[in-house]
């Protein structure tokens, strides 16, 4: 697209907003790792304000240079009122619980990403469609030529919106408890990691026989990744 360009930075601008306060050496505005974070993680929760009061939904999104895409119903009042709003589009992954040796000292790891910017609603029917076709194809490569079309009703129950990343944030934890100056107490500690990844496939009821599972999805199921 035409207003697709190159980052001017290897860093978001750090501001008021985006600035991490609490825990501040776990904090980064690297684009790097704000971008790696949000392609890990395809459930987001898109925040926002309408008449004065707080929403927070969550959808799947999918990252593009520096654009991050949702999408939902045509019908959703969120969607239709989050257009050319102000809104933070947050992404987070947890990958263990820290067990220290005081409830105080207890904690997860965790990576997560903030992003600021307007929403924007992707209009144009083709654009919209290729969108999709995107979404599909990040999640599970090689399926979209596979599927049924699209018919122009789906595609008008169908919003997709975008926004550029205007400013970004990035926060991580990842290590032991912090209390190793406690390390005589008598009480394990340490870290249960938590992994996601994909369970053994479950067929559609009704599926006619002859249909396998396609070795692309076996491929994926085999590689433990979620995108």
């Amino acid at each position: 697209m035409a207003d697709h360009y190159p980052p001017a930075t290897e860093d978001y601008p750090t501001t008021e907003r985006s600035r991490v306060r609490r825990s501040p050496r776990r904090g980064s505005h690297a684009r790097a790792e704000v971008h790696a974070i949000l392609d890990a993680s395809p459930l987001c929760h898109v925040g926002y304000v309408i008449d004065g009061a707080p929403y927070v939904t969550p959808t799947l999104q999918w990252r593009e240079g520096e654009y991050v895409y949702w999408h939902g119903s045509a019908a959703s009042r969120f969607l239709r009122a989050a257009e050319d709003m102000p809104v933070c589009v947050t992404c987070s992954i947890m990958d263990g619980y820290v067990l220290g040796r005081s409830a105080f000292n207890h904690s997860v790891n965790y990576r997560s990403a903030m992003v600021f910017g307007t929403a924007r609603l992707v209009d144009d029917v083709e654009e919209k469609a290729d969108a999709l076709r995107r979404l599909i194809e990040d999640l599970f490569p090689g399926r979209w030529d596979s599927l049924r079309p699209m018919t122009g009703q789906e595609a008008k129950a169908t919003s997709v919106l975008r926004m550029k990343i205007d400013e970004a944030t990035a926060k991580v934890r990842n290590g032991p408890p912090g209390d190793i100056d406690e390390a005589d107490y008598p009480v394990w500690a340490g870290v249960l990691p938590i992994r996601s990844q994909l369970a053994p496939a479950q067929a559609a009821p009704g599926m006619p026989d002859g249909i396998a599972l396609p070795q692309s999805l076996s491929d994926l199921i085999g590689s433990g990744r979620i995108r």
